[in-house]
């Protein structure tokens, strides 16, 4: 089976790096050539467009930052889906809106071709790990045909039903993540103002059942305030805007998910959006609640 890898991120650079461990060929491309470097280094094959790419491979994986970007690299110049092979399958991991995941299925499956969503759960350390959840929807046959892909980049792999059901269960996951770690800050900048000391906060708070386990994993951060991007802010400011996006389209009401929204949208706002979505932490406890 050929395989193809585009875009080559904090994400999906380590996605591909273990596929390229456990496949016999790994055709790449991505806009800024350089990303690719290591993974040709280890034997991957350079494409130099998405189109060249997909034209002999069997299975293509995308790792997109937006719905536009998916889109333009599908269908616009150079686009890879005309490219494909009739019953060669496209796997997208970006994260998108379910209804777009679902309009991208129908015109790939005009053209005799097929496409599942299949976006992560999960950050830059288990990206490189291995370790990632993958949250999929398409055809059983699809799915059960390419489970083995995708066992080599996560720990769990769990097929929801068909096209879009797995973005729909990343809406869901994100909505959480964005909300809890707006909660955890907002609840240290309460303490702060009642003159509570911060290392006590911490340990009150973290590990205990109030507080989601992975802002365990965020506690140097924000104690250090070093937010190198495990998960860019501004991705997660987008994942909140596409979660708003399919409510509104679902007749859902969310006003917690829209209020934390735009304080991403402050953050991002001041500077802060190529760093670790945990700097909305520093946003809120030194931008809005700064006493000075």
């Amino acid at each position: 089976m050929k395989i193809g890898f585009i875009g080559l991120g904090i994400m999906g650079s380590r996605m591909a790096m273990n596929l390229l461990k456990n496949v016999t060929e790994l055709n790449v491309y991505n806009r800024t050539k350089s990303k690719a470097d290591e993974l040709l280094e280890q034997g991957a094959v350079w494409n130099e467009s998405p189109a060249k790419l997909a034209k002999d491979c069997d299975v293509v994986f995308t790792m997109l930052s937006t719905p536009k970007a998916v889109g333009e690299v599908a269908f616009g110049e150079d686009g890879f889906v005309e490219q494909m092979k009739k019953g060669a399958l496209w796997l997208d991991c970006s994260t998108v809106n379910p209804s777009f995941s679902r309009m991208v299925a129908d015109s790939v499956l005009k053209q005799n071709k097929r496409f599942m969503d299949a976006p992560v759960a999960g950050s830059l350390k288990p990206a490189e790990n291995g370790e990632l959840v993958f949250l999929v929807g398409g055809e059983p046959t699809d799915f059960d045909e390419i489970r083995y892909l995708l066992e080599y980049m996560g720990k769990a792999i769990h097929h929801l039903g068909s096209v879009g059901k797995g973005s729909s269960a990343k809406m869901v996951v994100n909505s959480m993540l964005g909300q809890a770690m707006v909660a955890f800050s907002e609840a240290i900048a309460l303490g702060k103002s009642l003159d509570l000391d911060n290392d006590k906060l911490f340990e009150i708070l973290i590990g205990g059942p109030l507080t989601a386990p992975f802002i365990g994993l965020k506690e140097e951060k924000l104690k250090n305030s070093e937010y190198s991007p495990e998960f860019p802010l501004k991705w997660m400011h987008k994942d909140l805007n596409l979660a708003a996006w399919s409510a509104y389209e679902n007749n859902c009401v969310l006003p917690a998910l829209n209020a934390g929204k735009e304080i991403y949208s402050g953050a991002k706002a001041n500077g802060m959006g190529d760093l670790d979505m945990s700097a909305v932490y520093d946003y809120m406890i030194n931008k809005l609640n700064n006493k000075q």
